[in-house]
């Protein structure tokens, strides 16, 4: 494609939740901006590369020149809770919402009905992690997914693989789920604080 606008909505169009309309909005708004705003998005861009990057423990994505994120190395963190999120950004929901301070650790995704494949989630890396918790005083698992049919059955085979691993690799721990706080069909990055503070609260 070599009409710079028209590649650049393209582009734009590969985000989640943005359609033409929406991508040609973004690029209006580029063309509009001053010269600087545009060269602070592009550093902006170009800076992922190099200081973003994957903590070893949550497998979330953050800032820094460490191995392992904030997040998983501060002491005050509640060592007994584990939080499993589909995604960055339901971690950040949960984070922001302040109602949590255990830790967590990030799936990649969610379970698509079409395929029921898991290929691409990280279900091995969070058993193999497991034990290390455990070694730090984990007590409860919390499975905390969308109130969708994809979250329900990630949440499904997640607790299937590691009731499975109980009393043979993994010792009996408490596996919850968040509980009615959440709507059903909502997304965790989009609940508010109050909402996840009650889907936490009456976890089952």
């Amino acid at each position: 494609m070599s009409d710079a606008i028209e590649r650049l909505v393209s582009l734009f169009v590969r985000f989640p939740g943005i359609g033409p309309r929406q991508a040609s909005r973004f690029v209006q708004f580029l063309l509009r901006s001053s010269a600087a705003t545009r060269r602070e998005l592009i550093e902006a861009v170009q800076s992922l590369g190099a200081s973003v990057h994957q903590c070893t423990q949550c497998m979330r994505f953050f800032s820094g020149k460490e191995k392992v994120c904030g997040i998983c190395t501060n002491l005050e963190r509640d060592k007994s809770l584990l939080a499993v999120v589909a995604s960055d950004a339901d971690l950040a929901a949960l984070e922001y919402s302040h109602n949590f301070r255990g830790h967590y650790f990030v799936l990649g995704g969610t379970v698509s009905l079409a395929s029921e494949k898991t290929n691409n989630l990280r279900i091995k890396q969070l058993l193999e992690s497991i034990p290390a918790h455990v070694k730090n005083g984990l007590k409860e698992i919390i499975l905390a997914f969308p109130a969708n049919p994809e979250g329900d059955a990630t949440a499904i085979q997640v607790r299937e693989q590691l009731e499975s691993r109980q009393g043979l690799t993994l010792p009996s721990l408490k596996i919850t789920s968040l509980g009615r706080g959440l709507s059903t069909g909502s997304e965790l990055e989009y609940a508010d604080p109050e909402t996840l503070k009650n889907a936490l609260e009456s976890r089952r």
